[in-house]
């Protein structure tokens, strides 16, 4: 969707989207079915398929003007809005100009808080607070981040830098940003909602997700990422909460406010990213210097926890969580990892020599191809792990089929394969997963 773009923006929040519970199962050797949406009424009891005043069909004219400024096909237009456009209008006859577009767009009803009705409060924080919604445009929910702009002069940079990015960013595994409202005490990002995040889904689930689910989250979530990593473009925080599932079973990446776009193959940045728990042993010891592979850790701990139901390295501070990485991987030596010992973070916290366990010992519900890919992902440096691309192509996930690799990126991994995603209610039974 196209809407007009800011510079000034929000700051970013660990606020999630909850919603209702449900379970969702994978289906082996069964053609999906494609979910087929219901006919939208007009405003007046119609269907799209009503006349205009001027005799033009309501379906086909609408259909010209979504596409001419990049709506969604659900999109409501405001009474009277269609009576004032002929395919010689201004609008039709010559190149968009990007104020046309603007006032296309205003005159719509994006941009406009409201346009949306608030309907419940998610959750809070200390610059942000999301809220439930709904949009008048197309009475679809959606999820309203609304930052608060008085804390500091103009908007933060997370705002800014979650904006920038997302405006480029699409793909089916990555959360669609809809509109943006800017007032003068606050930035209001409209995101697509989603029922709720891999941490409330691992709760509801009561920490057993079927590992058919397993694989096809995970696959969901190499693919969001190796779309952003093409484009170079880092996550940086990727974790349960920042992964939103709706009743489809369809994974998207969230909360770019850490994000970072590289020009370069390796460039200097904080290292002051990542929640603790899925932080890298190289930057937790103070590397800067990193690239796409910072996610791939990340990856490789939301792995273990959907497989086990548990984080994988717990730690409330930098020395424990090393200390809990250690133990299970081994204590590095200049042979597993060159340079480690001339480190002076590392040197002083003075570590046990622990030798690596076996991950299968701790995975007992993974295959061997699944542990290998562990493995590839829990590389101490950065530059061993597996990409998100070969990542796909792991043996792992043969039984997903080769299509699923060739997919468009605006098409759900649900699709055109033989894995189908269905809604199983609310309680998470064991029986009730094949």
């Amino acid at each position: 969707m196209l809407f007009n773009t800011f510079y000034q923006y929000h700051r970013n929040s660990d606020v999630n989207i909850a919603c209702k519970c449900f379970c969702v199962c994978v289906i082996v050797s069964v053609k999906a079915e494609i979910v087929h949406e219901d006919v939208k009424m007009g405003s007046d009891g119609e269907s799209d398929q009503a006349l205009t005043n001027n005799g033009f069909p309501l379906l086909l004219l609408s259909q010209d003007i979504n596409k001419r400024l990049s709506l969604p096909a659900d999109i409501r237009l405001p009474d009277g809005y269609l009576e004032k456009f002929s395919l010689n209008s201004p609008l039709f006859d010559k190149p968009l100009s990007r104020r046309l577009r603007r006032v296309s767009l205003s005159e719509i009803g994006f941009g406009k808080l409201e346009t949306y009705v608030k309907l419940d409060k998610l959750g809070e924080g200390t610059y942000a607070t999301v809220y439930k919604g709904r949009s008048k445009l197309t009475d679809n929910l959606v999820a309203l981040k609304e930052i608060r702009l008085e804390h500091e002069e103009g908007a933060p940079c997370t705002a800014i830098r979650e904006v920038s990015l997302l405006k480029d960013l699409k793909h089916a595994n990555i959360v669609t940003l809809h509109d943006i409202i800017h007032t003068q005490k606050s930035l209001t990002l409209v995101f697509e909602y989603l029922d709720k995040d891999l941490k409330q889904y691992l709760d509801d689930c009561g920490n057993c997700i079927h590992m058919h689910n397993v694989k096809l989250f995970l696959f969901q979530l190499l693919r969001g990422l190796n779309y952003c990593h093409r484009r170079k473009v880092l996550h940086r925080d990727l974790k349960p909460q920042n992964l939103l599932i709706n009743d489809r079973g369809e994974l998207k990446l969230a909360d770019f406010g850490l994000a970072r776009a590289k020009s370069i193959p390796t460039k200097t940045y904080s290292n002051e990213v990542v929640t603790l728990w899925y932080r890298p042993p190289d930057i937790l010891l103070g590397s800067t210097d990193y690239s796409t592979q910072i996610d791939m850790w990340g990856v490789g701990c939301i792995f273990y926890e959907m497989s086990t139901g548990r984080p994988l390295f717990p730690g409330s501070t930098v020395e424990e969580e090393l200390h809990f990485i250690f133990k299970l991987l081994g204590t590095p030596t200049e042979e597993t990892w060159p340079g480690i010992t001339s480190n002076e973070e590392f040197i002083s916290y003075n570590y046990p020599r622990y030798r690596a366990d076996c991950l299968h010992n701790h995975t007992p519900r993974l295959d061997n191809d699944g542990v290998e890919l562990l493995s590839k992902l829990l590389q101490f440096e950065g530059k061993k792990r597996i990409a998100a691309e070969e990542a796909m192509r792991h043996p792992y996930f043969n039984c997903l089929g080769e299509r699923i690799l060739t997919l468009p990126d605006s098409e759900f991994t649900h699709t055109h394969t033989h894995v189908s995603v269905t809604s199983a209610g609310i309680t998470f039974k064991q029986s009730e997963f094949i």
